[in-house]
């Protein structure tokens, strides 16, 4: 594959109403990775996901699929918010601490989560190509992003793909204490309200531990995410979709 391009030469670019069937997970290595190659193509993309699989991959390597077992979910109603955090969202609610949006800047937001620093991480794999697939996805009304703003100014933010009734989040950035807290705070309160079964957070993390995060087996994960495909997507901008998104958080 060519790492400079965005779509493989050798091989197809997949709309997003065409399916790739990605090997089965007994083919995937200790590590989770499951493939190598392809494209980054709308197709390709929503069958991964359909498949509980993702890209990630680094600037200098091949384009790499994963599905890791355990995989890190989050049942919306299990959101654990500890007594500083509830304090700050009190303070949103009442005096406006920040402002929280839904797909109003995705391509921002997109692009200050790949400068965001990462501890043991040297650069970022959220490439330029990956955001220009992922904003493409956005367009198309599957990747969505929260945007948290303080004083007309983007502090904090993530973004994620949802099909069915899950949400897969992809990355989060916070330039001021607490921002990305607030954010997947108001995203899950909005997915809880909404019907939403799970949202997908890929791999382990302190931070996403902390807020009520588990680890669980591939194979549950695969039952529960074959489960939430048969909800219909709400496929579009959810800013105009979920008009009642502030009375939500």
């Amino acid at each position: 594959m060519n790492k400079d391009s965005l779509y493989n030469d050798h091989f197809p670019y997949l709309k997003e109403t065409e399916y790739f069937r990605f090997p089965g997970v007994e083919f995937a290595n200790p590590n989770g990775i499951i493939a190598i190659g392809g494209n980054l193509s709308p197709g390709m993309l929503l069958s991964a996901y359909k498949q509980g699989i993702f890209p990630w991959y680094s600037e200098h390597e091949p384009l790499l699929w994963w599905s890791p077992d355990p995989r890190l979910i989050l049942f919306p109603k299990e959101l654990h918010i500890s007594k500083s955090m509830q304090k700050i969202m009190k303070k949103i609610s009442e005096n406006g601490l920040f402002n929280i949006t839904i797909d109003n800047d995705f391509k921002n937001v997109i692009s200050e989560c790949s400068k965001a620093y990462r501890k043991d991480q040297k650069g970022t794999w959220i490439t330029k190509d990956m955001q220009n697939a992922y904003y493409k996805l956005h367009e198309l009304g599957f990747a969505h992003s929260i945007e948290v703003w303080q004083d007309s100014r983007l502090v904090g933010g993530l973004y994620g793909i949802s099909i069915g009734n899950f949400f897969c989040g992809e990355s989060m950035f916070a330039n001021v204490s607490n921002a990305s807290k607030a954010g997947l705070i108001a995203l899950t309160n909005v997915l809880q309200k909404k019907g939403f079964s799970f949202i997908d957070c890929q791999v382990a993390t302190p931070h996403l531990e902390s807020l009520g995060a588990k680890e669980i087996p591939r194979k549950k994960f695969l039952k529960l995410l074959e489960n939430s495909l048969k909800e219909k997507t709400i496929i579009g901008n959810w800013g105009n979709i979920f008009g009642d998104f502030p009375d939500l958080l």
